[in-house]
């Protein structure tokens, strides 16, 4: 599913326009960004959790030539799935 897609998909579940939508999806990516910029996590329970995680310094290699290089330190965005979200995507364990 693309960003068009779900716009669609959201605009239909929640019975707004298709332009109501792309405003409250970008609204919501704006505001995961900037909280995770700050070095906050954004929770949704059930759902899963948005924080950012440290990327250490590493030695890489150069596929083209084969020359070793370093791999700067850097922050990472990460998502981490809830139960319900799991239980979601799996099915129902009987």
């Amino acid at each position: 599913m693309n960003r068009k897609e779900l716009i669609d998909a959201l605009a239909t579940k929640t019975e707004c326009t298709k332009a109501c939508a792309e405003r409250t999806l970008a609204g919501l990516i704006e505001v995961i960004t900037a909280t995770l910029k700050k070095g906050d996590n954004v929770a949704l329970v059930g759902f899963g959790t948005f924080e950012v995680r440290k990327r250490a310094a590493r030695a890489g290699r150069n596929p083209q030539t084969g020359a070793a290089i370093k791999i700067k330190a850097a922050k990472v965005p990460a998502f981490r799935a809830g139960a319900t979200l799991k239980t979601a995507v799996n099915g129902a364990k009987k």
